[in-house]
């Protein structure tokens, strides 16, 4: 694995634009910066982060299967528990999960090591599938990188293809925070995914939703039922929300399922290493009430059991905070997982989001900080198989 410096092409904000990319650059920063690019042989990205990343998945849904049903557990993860039959039931249909991205620690010298699993609602996926590909295909025609390079994505396609499997001819309602630049282009790209999928498609606000209560079902602003919808807003948002207690009564099949809830949660981390202790792909976790925490020593990472982009994480070494970051979370616990540094590269911190469609590992994304905890600022980074 190594970080390689490079030109930029001259046009890439023009292509960017083009291609649908309008959140380039946000708050006047970059957040695409293809100054550099991160290049990996290819027994890295087959044995190194492919091979693992399946395994992990695996291993998810495993836990996934003993957390629901079981009290104890679920309290554990401080799911409410007037949904659990919602997940319940979901999981028993077997309700087909279309993606997730897991973040991993990974430089080349060891194992690929699980920081967490973005289970629920993760972005940076049109970067990854589209626009990272577009740079490969320009770079190696502009003689930036070597003509022989390659790089691991079929995210594109498999999306398509699971598309068609989860709901093909079906009409598929696209909801989110359509105010927010980043979530409104996921969305435009994952409704585009959709439509080459055969699905016909409406996109909407997630605060546009109603309720018909003669049927007991969610609408949209058509009064048109919503039968499969596509979410990009958080489970644990969702069950808290004023139609919360509708979930439950609605006939409406969700992506992600309410299952991933329970995988969407860093408590999971614990739960991992109890039933695949010592698992080359996992870091020592214990929820942060547990004395087995103690072992942990004076070095781990502080993690809520739900926040979004680093929020409210501490680095703690030697018992002194290397590095915090602020938010809204951690009403509901904290994890400590063992401290597992970023590799450095020159006083940069990069993060590799291993991607799965359909449950198969088919891309990669990579986030780079000045920080070690990886942010809402962070920014991506291209790669290539050399």
């Amino acid at each position: 694995m190594q970080r390689i410096t490079c030109p930029e092409r001259d046009d890439w904000q023009q292509t960017a634009e083009q291609c649908g990319f309008a959140f380039h650059t946000i708050d006047g920063e970059r957040y695409w910066d293809e100054r550099a690019y991160y290049a990996f042989t290819l027994d890295e990205i087959e044995r190194g982060i492919e091979t693992p990343t399946g395994e992990i998945d695996a291993m998810c849904v495993e836990l996934a299967g003993r957390v629901i049903g079981d009290e104890r557990r679920l309290r554990r993860l401080k799911i409410p528990e007037p949904f659990w039959d919602l997940i319940a039931e979901s999981w028993e249909r077997d309700d087909r999960s279309l993606y997730g991205r897991l973040d991993l620690k990974f430089d080349g010298a060891g194992p690929a090591k699980l920081l967490e699993y973005n289970a629920d609602t993760p972005t940076s996926i049109f970067e990854a599938a589209v626009f990272q590909w577009t740079w490969l295909e320009q770079a190696i025609e502009r003689r930036i990188i070597p003509a022989r390079a390659d790089q691991f994505n079929s995210i594109h396609e498999r999306l398509i293809e699971a598309w068609k499997q989860i709901g093909a001819g079906q009409h598929l309602h696209l909801t989110g925070s359509t105010g927010n630049e980043e979530d409104a282009g996921t969305l435009a790209y994952l409704e585009d995914t959709a439509r080459q999928a055969g699905l016909s498609t409406t996109l909407l606000n997630i605060e546009e939703i109603g309720w018909r209560d003669d049927a007991g079902g969610f609408v949209d602003l058509d009064n048109s039922d919503m039968a499969l919808v596509f979410k990009l807003y958080p489970w644990e948002w969702m069950f808290h929300d004023a139609f919360g207690a509708k979930l439950k009564d609605a006939p409406t099949r969700w992506i992600e399922p309410p299952w991933k809830a329970v995988l969407s949660n860093k408590g999971i981390l614990p739960l991992l290493w109890e039933m695949f202790p010592n698992h080359p792909n996992l870091l020592p976790a214990y929820f942060e009430d547990d004395p087995r925490a103690a072992e942990l020593g004076s070095s781990y990472v502080r993690k809520p059991l739900l926040s979004r982009e680093g929020a409210n994480v501490t680095l703690v070494s030697g018992g002194m905070s290397l590095d915090e970051h602020e938010g809204p979370y951690g009403a509901e616990g904290f994890v400590r997982q063992a401290l597992s540094p970023l590799p450095n590269f020159s006083g940069v911190y990069p993060v590799v989001g291993s991607w799965l469609v359909n449950h198969e590992p088919c891309g990669l994304s990579i986030r780079e900080d000045e920080s070690p905890i990886t942010g809402n600022s962070s920014r991506f980074l291209p790669h290539a198989i050399l």
